[in-house]
C-alpha cells in the first residue's frame, strides 16, 4: 500500500484519462438507448435515424477508448523520460530492461481497473441526472428508462485493458536506456536524428496518406449506406496514428513558424528554439493537446454537418421527416454535453504534460540560472515556450477535426433520402474562439506552478539533482 499511494498520486492524471474513457462508454451505451426510445415515442418514420444513433454510440466509443490509449500511452512515455537516470541506475545493480517494462505494466493495470471502475459509477449515474434535468426543462418526454445493462460492462473491461496495452506501449524507451544513462543526462534524439530516422517517418507517412484514403472511401460508400462511417472509423484511427507516429517530425516544425509571433527577445528565441531541440520532449507534450482538441473539434463539426445535413433532407422530403426537430435539438443537445469528456481529456492531457515537462528540466533551468537568466526570464520563457506549444497544437487539431468531422458526417448520413450530397463541412466559429480561449487560459494556469517551483531552487541544486 505505501507503494501503491505514490504510484497512483503520480498517474492521477492517467487514472482521470481511464475514468473519462468508461464514463464516456457506458454513458453513451445507455444514452443511445434513451435517444431511440424518444425516437420511437415520437413516431418519427424514420427507421435510419435509429440505425444511426447506433452506429454514432458504436464509433463514439471506438473513438474513446482510441484516444484514452492514446493519451496514457503519451503519458506514459513522458513520465519514463523522466525516470531515465533512475532506470539506468536500477539496470546498474543488475535489473533488466524486460523487469523494468514489466513493472510499469502493471502499473498501467493499476491505473486502468481503478479509473475504470470509478469512470463505470460516473456513466452509469451521468444518464441519470442527465433524463432528470432533461425531463425537469421539458427537453426529455418522460417515461420509464433503462439506466443499466449488460452492454455497459464492456467499456469497462475494454478500458481497463487498453490502459495496460497503453502503459507496456509507452514503455518502450525502458529498452534502449542503458546502465551508462545513470552516470550522466540521457539526451534525447535532435531533430536531425529524428528526421534520419527514414524507416520510422516513411512508415508513418504511408500510414497517414493509406487512413485518408480509407476515410476518401468511407465517405463515397456513405452516401449509398450508413455502414460507410465504420469504413471512416478505420481510416481516420489509420490516419491519427499516422500523425502521431509522426509527430516529433510534424510539431517542432509547426512550432518553431508559429513561434515567430511570440518575438525576437533573448527569451522568446529561446524557448521557439527549445520546440527544435528536442523534438521528442515537444512531441510528447504537444500530442496530448492535439488528440483533445482534435477530438472536440470532430464532434462539433460532426454534429454541425449532421444537422445541416438533415436540415436539408428535410426540406427536400419534409414527409419522411416530419417530427424530426425534436429529436435532432435532443441528439444533439445530449452528444454537446458528452463532448465535455473530450474537454476534459484535452485539459488532462495539456495541463499535465507541461507540468511534468517543466519538472522535469530541473538540470537544464539551473543550467539557465547559472549563465545569468534571472527567475522572471525563465518564468517568462517557460510561459512562452508553453503558449508556443499550446497555439501549434490548437492550430493542427482544428485542421484535422474540421477534415475527420466532416468525413464522419458524411460517411454516417450522407446517403439518407433527401439528402443533398456531398457538402463543404459545416463549422461553428464559435468552438474556434472558445477552443483558443480555453488553451490561453488553460497554458497560463499550467505553467505557473511547475514554472514557480524551478525558480525557487537554486542553480547549485538544480545542477546536482537528479
Amino acid at each position: 500500500m505505501t507503494k501503491l499511494l505514490p504510484a497512483l498520486r503520480e498517474h492521477a492524471s492517467s487514472i482521470l484519462v481511464a475514468g473519462l474513457g468508461a464514463a464516456f462508454g457506458v454513458s453513451l451505451i445507455s444514452v443511445t438507448a434513451m435517444l431511440t426510445q424518444i425516437i420511437r415515442q415520437a413516431d418519427i418514420n424514420s427507421e435510419s435515424l435509429t440505425f444511426i444513433l447506433s452506429f454514432i454510440a458504436a464509433v463514439f466509443i471506438i473513438i474513446a477508448l482510441y484516444v484514452g490509449a492514446l493519451v496514457t500511452a503519451n503519458t506514459f512515455a513522458t513520465i519514463i523520460a523522466g525516470r531515465v537516470r533512475t532506470i539506468a541506475l536500477l539496470r546498474l545493480i543488475g535489473s533488466s530492461a524486460s523487469m523494468q517494462r514489466r513493472a510499469i505494466a502493471r502499473e498501467g493495470l493499476t491505473v486502468g481497473v481503478v479509473g475504470a471502475l470509478m469512470g463505470g459509477v460516473v456513466g452509469i449515474l451521468f444518464p441519470v441526472l442527465l433524463v432528470s434535468v432533461g425531463v425537469e426543462i421539458g427537453m426529455i418526454p418522460p417515461g420509464p428508462y433503462s439506466y443499466f445493462s449488460v452492454p455497459m460492462l464492456l467499456p469497462v473491461a475494454a478500458v481497463a485493458l487498453t490502459t495496460t496495452a497503453a502503459s507496456w506501449a509507452g514503455s518502450r524507451r525502458v529498452l534502449s536506456v542503458s546502465p551508462m544513462d545513470a552516470l550522466g543526462a540521457a539526451g534525447e534524439l535532435s531533430l536531425g536524428e529524428q528526421t534520419a530516422r527514414r524507416t520510422r517517418n516513411r512508415t508513418a507517412l504511408i500510414i497517414f496518406l493509406l487512413g485518408d484514403g480509407i476515410l476518401a472511401v468511407g465517405v463515397l460508400v456513405g452516401q449509398t449506406s450508413p455502414l460507410g462511417v465504420l469504413i471512416g472509423l478505420a481510416g481516420g484511427i489509420l490516419s491519427f496514428s499516422g500523425i502521431v507516429l509522426g509527430a516529433s517530425i510534424i510539431m517542432p516544425r509547426a512550432l518553431r513558424l508559429i513561434g515567430r509571433a511570440f518575438g525576437r527577445s533573448p527569451t522568446a528565441r529561446l524557448a521557439r528554439e527549445n520546440a527544435v531541440r528536442y523534438p521528442e520532449r515537444s512531441a510528447r507534450t504537444t500530442i496530448g493537446l492535439v488528440i483533445g482538441v482534435t477530438l472536440i473539434t470532430t464532434f462539433a463539426v460532426t454534429a454541425a454537418s449532421y444537422q445541416s445535413i438533415i436540415k436539408a433532407a428535410q426540406t427536400a422530403q419534409p414527409g419522411i421527416y416530419q417530427g424530426v426537430d425534436e429529436v435532432l435539438e435532443v441528439t444533439v443537445a445530449v452528444f454537446s454535453v458528452l463532448m465535455g469528456f473530450s474537454a476534459l481529456i484535452a485539459a488532462v492531457g495539456m495541463v499535465n504534460n507541461l507540468s511534468l515537462n517543466v519538472l522535469q528540466r530541473t538540470r537544464e533551468l539551473g543550467l539557465l540560472r547559472a549563465l545569468g537568466f534571472t527567475a522572471h526570464q525563465i518564468r517568462q520563457m517557460i510561459l512562452i515556450e508553453s503558449a508556443q506549444l499550446s497555439s501549434a497544437a490548437v492550430v493542427v487539431g482544428l485542421v484535422l477535426g474540421t477534415f475527420y468531422g466532416w468525413a464522419g458526417a458524411q460517411s454516417l448520413i450522407g446517403g439518407i433520402p433527401g439528402a443533398p450530397g456531398i457538402m463543404l463541412p459545416t463549422v461553428p466559429l464559435v468552438l474556434i474562439i472558445v477552443i483558443a480561449s480555453a488553451a490561453a487560459a488553460l497554458t497560463a494556469v499550467a505553467s505557473i506552478a511547475p514554472s514557480r517551483r524551478a525558480t525557487r531552487i537554486t542553480p547549485v541544486e538544480a545542477l546536482t539533482s537528479a
